[in-house]
């Protein structure tokens, strides 16, 4: 029986197969292999079945996709690049930056004068004291699995988000810095709005601030998310913002977001 190639294959056939291809091992082995190749799995039909395969997006999706490749790796990339978010870790991953008064502190929801948090499997959060208290985390791109073309070319959206809360019996100021910076550290896009100050015998409500990087100059390799704050009253022990559920997400560009990445 003579031998047939598998290139012989009906294209169809091919791209069945190629969909059962882990993604890496497409780009990396099976498209330099030759011309026909590269052609099949350089197409966005194969891209967005894939994307369709893993439940990144559903049969109806309707918005636009300008480069399926490129939204596959970015779904597949998508979770939280800050980690210990919620204070389950108490202060492990953070930099404390400034740790005044009685310091940092971790306490369990819903806390003393406090409310209930939005998200009931949010538990624990930061809390900080009677002189400025400041944390960190410098997230690194490359090592999180974000390539330079990638991050220089598509420049895919960063979302940022943080939640805070007053004591209900004691005025604070809550701040954030985020900074998008080069790889030798330059800022190339920053949010740093004025500081949120509380006053005394609020709602103690949980407040969510958010911001979109959208656009920004190429070259970002690292970001730099700081926070944190101090109470108003001046008292001793922990009167200052309470502060959970921090996250920075990069997401692809569409006015929709896709279905949560659980890998």
């Amino acid at each position: 029986m003579a031998l047939v190639s598998i290139n012989e294959l009906p294209e169809n056939i091919l791209l069945e197969v190629f969909m059962h291809v882990p993604a890496c091992q497409l780009l990396l082995r099976c498209r330099p292999v030759c011309s026909l190749w590269r052609d099949l799995i350089d197409l966005m039909t194969l891209w967005k079945r894939k994307c369709l395969r893993e439940g990144f997006v559903h049969k109806d999706w309707d918005e636009p996709v300008a480069d399926w490749k490129i939204f596959f790796f970015l779904c597949r990339l998508r979770r939280n690049l800050l980690r210990n978010p919620c204070a389950e870790e108490n202060m492990t991953s953070w930099q404390i930056d400034s740790n005044g008064g009685n310091q940092w502190n971790v306490e369990s929801l819903p806390g003393a004068w406090g409310t209930a948090f939005p998200d009931p499997g949010v538990k624990k959060y930061f809390v900080t004291s009677y002189q400025l208290c400041l944390k960190s985390q410098l997230v690194d791109l490359k090592a999180e699995g974000y390539w330079e073309e990638l991050l220089d070319t598509y420049r895919p959206d960063i979302v940022v988000t943080d939640w805070f809360a007053a004591r209900g019996d004691c005025g604070c100021t809550y701040r954030i810095r985020v900074q998008l910076v080069s790889a030798d550290y330059i800022t190339l896009a920053s949010f740093e709005p004025p500081p949120v100050v509380i006053e005394q015998w609020s709602d103690a409500r949980w407040r969510e601030v958010s911001h979109t990087f959208s656009d920004y100059p190429p070259g970002v390799r690292h970001i730099l998310f700081q926070h944190g704050g101090k109470d108003t009253q001046f008292w001793a022990g922990w009167y200052g913002p309470r502060i959970t559920n921090s996250s920075i997400i990069i997401s692809p560009k569409t006015t929709r977001n896709p279905v949560p990445s659980t890998s």
